[in-house]
């Protein structure tokens, strides 16, 4: 293999488990819901409380699970998560009843949204502190070049093959890349590894910031506010793309309307990504939060108004901006106000709420659907979460600021 420095292996790392854990990802099982509610016979709403009930299952196991990043060597842990995608993977591929059907969501979620995501984020901004925000815009490339190509792909292979057959090649990819990828990245980075080459001030900088334990940070007000606006993202998004086919109908739009919109979404997420790291690293995550939601909220506004095709891609294509926004500072933020130290156990914390939350918009959208609620109606309720959840950040944006050791805590 080519002889990277660690700098650029570890972003490697961060890049490649973004990229595998799109197979536990909404966008991604969406593309199977029609296949599957086919086969159990089951309606949007039967399928969208089995997936929210597995997904809370998959967030609550992740607060707890998701904290021993910070106990074990991050080589260990990554080889204990790349085990329980393949068996998750695998096992999905045998679902035959609802039962089986609430265990494989459980396991995909927990493993792939949950464990790689979360894997992959608090490695790199617990790794980078300079260039925290360059870095985790870079590992997202990951999950945008799966959402570029893998809808499409998945389309085309589910016309040639069963669905089962897709999940079990899956299962060998993942057996096959990542353990390779983890032994040549990562076998000698721990918890205390840190980027090289950085400024001595830089380094006395960051030291001076007070780490909070997961315990302290639940007793933080700002925790809650901020909290709401970084689930806007996951809950509303997952519902839409869960529910691809309902909109797709609602609007008449045709079958390939969406999953080409995928492209556009994964574009703006791209250009957004690049010019998100940069932007953090300027001007710090805590500044950007309130401008993370607006894109979502204009795309919401096109989804409510408009019904020509062009407008799936415009839909999509502000939702890109917003996710290019949400994946870098979801992860830096937390790691500016409350150290990095004990981010594991934050972060653990904070993917298991995005999780639940992609649990509650998965819900919802069912529930609304089944009572005959249209696609307007929902992207309505979305507006004004999303406008209410605004209006309470910017009014404590004065406090968001991280705590200063030399300071009283």
């Amino acid at each position: 293999m080519i002889n990277l420095s660690l700098n650029k292996k570890v972003l490697l790392f961060g890049i490649i488990f973004t990229f595998f854990s799109s197979f536990g990802q909404s966008f991604f099982l969406g593309l199977f819901n029609p296949s599957i509610r086919e086969e159990l016979n089951i309606t949007h709403g039967q399928f969208g409380s089995i997936y929210a009930a597995a997904t809370i299952c998959s967030s609550l196991v992740l607060i707890w699970f998701g904290k021993k990043i910070d106990e074990i060597k991050i080589f260990n842990y990554s080889l204990i998560v790349i085990s329980f995608l393949f068996f998750s993977s695998l096992f999905f591929s045998f679902i035959n009843s609802i039962y089986l059907l609430i265990i494989a969501i459980f396991l995909m979620r927990f493993s792939g949204q949950g464990l790689m995501s979360h894997t992959s984020s608090t490695t790199i901004s617990r790794y980078f502190n300079r260039r925290r925000g360059k870095a985790l815009s870079g590992i997202w490339f990951g999950l945008s070049s799966a959402e570029f190509f893998l809808p499409i792909l998945i389309i085309f292979l589910l016309s040639i093959f069963s669905w089962r057959t897709i999940w079990q090649f899956i299962s060998i990819i993942i057996l096959i890349i990542l353990p390779i990828i983890v032994f040549y990245t990562i076998k000698n980075l721990d918890i205390e590894s840190r980027e090289k080459n950085i400024l001595d001030n830089d380094e006395k900088k960051f030291r001076d910031i007070r780490n909070w334990k997961r315990s302290e940070v639940l007793k933080d007000f700002k925790f809650y506010i901020i909290s709401l606006n970084m689930l806007a993202m996951p809950w509303i998004v997952t519902g839409v793309f869960i529910y691809q086919s309902f909109i797709a109908d609602s609007k008449l739009w045709g079958p390939y309307v969406i999953p080409q919109s995928f492209m556009i979404y994964s574009i703006t997420s791209i250009l957004t990504l690049i010019a998100s790291g940069f932007l953090v690293d300027k001007f710090t995550s805590r500044k950007l939060i309130p401008f993370m939601n607006m894109p979502l909220l204009f795309g919401l506004i096109v989804l409510y108004f408009y019904d020509l095709s062009y407008s799936a891609y415009l839909f999509f294509a502000f939702m890109g901006v917003s996710n290019g926004l949400a994946n870098v500072l979801g992860s830096s933020t937390w790691a500016e106000i409350y150290g990095v130290r004990y981010l594991g156990a934050i972060k653990a914390l904070t993917t298991a709420l995005m999780v639940f939350s992609t649990a509650f918009g998965t819900a919802l959208f069912g529930v609304l659907i089944d009572k005959s609620y249209t696609i307007e109606h929902i992207a309505l309720i979305s507006i004004i979460y999303i406008s209410l959840s605004l209006f309470f950040l910017l009014a404590i944006m004065r406090s968001v600021e991280p705590v200063n050791l030399t300071k009283k805590t």
